[in-house]
């Protein structure tokens, strides 16, 4: 097409011709890709946890500061300052473990909320089961090979 040799009437009318079709090829494309998408939605989340980046839930914290007891941190993620420099200064991670504080108290005897595993009952031992035997064919004799 030249477009130098036509008219403006005609440039301006073929104009909302491309802008029409574009907008209606846009609109199609734009509905493929939320279906596409509303069917990728429908495998759930559970697909998604092993990605990399994913939100965790909370976790319970397993390290506290002595010097302040706000102050904990659940293993996850860098360290907190109070931790690393303490960590510097030659004090072990275990040093701050509530679980550790928690049997301390325990030998002091304060009493602490500690959860006690139960004993699991013994189990019964399975009674063998006698071997299989294969199958014959209706009208075979016991003693003919196949």
């Amino acid at each position: 097409m030249n477009f130098k040799s036509m008219s403006i009437e005609k440039l301006v009318k073929l104009k909302d011709q491309v802008e029409s079709a574009l907008s209606s090829k846009v609109a199609e494309t734009k509905r493929t890709l939320q279906s596409n998408l509303s069917k990728l939605a429908g495998f759930g989340t559970a697909s998604m946890r092993g990605l990399r980046g994913a939100a965790r839930g909370k976790v319970a914290p397993k390290y506290r500061n002595p010097d302040n007891p706000s102050e904990t941190w659940a293993g996850r993620g860098l360290k907190p300052r109070w931790l690393a420099a303490a960590l510097k200064g030659g004090k072990k991670l275990e040093y701050f473990s509530i679980a550790e504080s928690a049997k301390k108290a325990a030998k002091k005897g304060r009493k602490t909320k500690v959860k006690i595993a139960r004993k699991a009952s013994p189990k019964k031992p399975r009674k063998a089961r006698a071997p299989v035997r294969p199958r014959q064919a209706p009208g075979a004799s016991p003693g003919a090979a196949a």
